[in-house]
């Protein structure tokens, strides 16, 4: 066996590991937010763990770029996403208020309310 394929040996099984992680802790944690940092955090660094064990069977540097733009995709992306969906879920009160150590966003919006002269958000639970 050569480097490469240690390697590669190394690198799969790691990132099926921490996509397993991601997905055990959708279904194990109770909130939104955490089961959407479970859903963004573990399966990025997953997908870059194998595309970086697929990339050492590869014959050349030049054949690797595709797999490099996927990473680099994938950074831009997920936390953007994760960052929307998180400002969705919390604007249509789908965000325990009792999870949250800091409510930043609730102290933004109150401000932003009291200058426009609109209605506060009725505190809501969790909706699943």
């Amino acid at each position: 066996m050569t480097a490469a394929d240690w390697a590669t040996a190394l690198l799969l099984p790691l990132g099926a590991l921490f996509a397993l992680t991601g997905t055990i802790g959708m279904v194990r944690f109770p909130t939104l937010l955490g089961r959407m940092h479970a859903s963004t955090k573990p399966d990025t660094v997953a997908l870059l763990l194998i595309l970086a064990g697929a990339a050492f069977q590869l014959p050349d540097v030049r054949t690797a770029l595709p797999l490099a733009l996927v990473a680099v995709f994938q950074f831009m992306t997920m936390p953007v996403l994760a960052q929307t969906l998180g400002r969705v879920s919390y604007s249509r009160g789908m965000v325990v208020a009792e999870h949250l150590v800091t409510d930043e966003l609730e102290e933004a919006l109150e401000k932003r309310r009291a200058e426009t002269g609109e209605a506060g958000r009725e505190p809501g639970g969790e909706r699943e």
